[in-house]
């Protein structure tokens, strides 16, 4: 629901979205959603959830296995996107301020998940003030959409980034809203973040190599980063590389915010 997040560039994570479409073979949240989801079949294609799903059901609990019943399941329909309504008051309820990843385990701006889903979503990030919030997307034209109709918050504690593997994937930058790329996992060389000029600049990027035991796991070299630490120093754009890269970058390995 949310929670502290092995994440290392938040502080946590929150889900009132979960489920994703976009099929990638080193996705780390698909295999996850599997792995503790109820395979539960959902009444409808993208189901919304007022109440939480407990495990009291036997379907259900027979398939988590060492969890006591009556325990709230995060996964009930494993990857379907799903909209979990009830968790969207939980940002009010941390009174400390903190980094929130939103939608770790989705793409909240993909091109099944209805505006209407992402609006409630804002409103109840507006509603938490005292919090940062991070969005992440591969569907970065999904941002423009959603400006052009009224919906997409600029406020300075919203953070809107864009993932992306290999240099010839489109990003999204603006003047108007806080924006970051999320390289992550770099799967060839980057000569540099392509389609940037000095004008149009990320507020911030993040690296990171593929993780987990996959058949074709892409393994980075050194040089594969040369572009994008040259271009950040030479634009004074904060780089953050995550744990995946300390052995590989050595002495050369760093983690810049660029709200610190």
């Amino acid at each position: 629901m949310g929670r502290k997040t092995k994440i290392d560039w938040c502080d946590s994570s929150w889900n009132p979205i979960t489920g994703c479409l976009h099929g990638c073979a080193y996705c780390y949240a698909d295999r996850m959603a599997r792995r503790f989801g109820c395979h539960m079949k959902p009444e409808t294609d993208f189901p919304v959830l007022d109440y939480p799903i407990r495990n009291t059901d036997t379907y259900a609990y027979m398939r988590v296995a060492g969890i006591s019943a009556g325990t709230i399941q995060p996964y009930p329909y494993d990857f379907t996107p799903t909209f979990h309504k009830y968790r969207l008051k939980i940002p009010q309820d941390w009174k400390k301020p903190q980094t929130i990843f939103v939608c770790s385990m989705a793409d909240m701006f993909g091109e099944w998940v209805p505006d209407e889903w992402i609006d409630q979503i804002f409103t109840a990030c507006l509603a938490a003030p005292q919090h940062r919030y991070l969005f992440l997307t591969k569907n970065g034209k999904r941002y423009i959409e959603l400006a052009k109709k009224g919906i997409m918050p600029d406020t300075e504690n919203f953070w809107y980034g864009c993932s992306v593997t290999r240099p010839d994937e489109p990003f999204f930058f603006s003047d108007r809203y806080k924006t970051f790329a999320s390289i992550e996992p770099i799967l060839e060389p980057f000569d540099w973040v392509p389609g940037l000029n000095h004008i149009e600049l990320p507020d911030w990027i993040i690296t990171g190599a593929e993780t987990g035991n996959r058949k074709d796991k892409a393994r980075p070299e050194k040089d594969w980063l040369d572009g994008i630490v040259n271009g950040c120093a030479e634009y004074h754009i904060p780089l953050f590389m995550k744990e995946s890269l300390l052995a590989l970058m050595g002495d050369d390995f760093r983690q810049e915010f660029p709200w610190k």
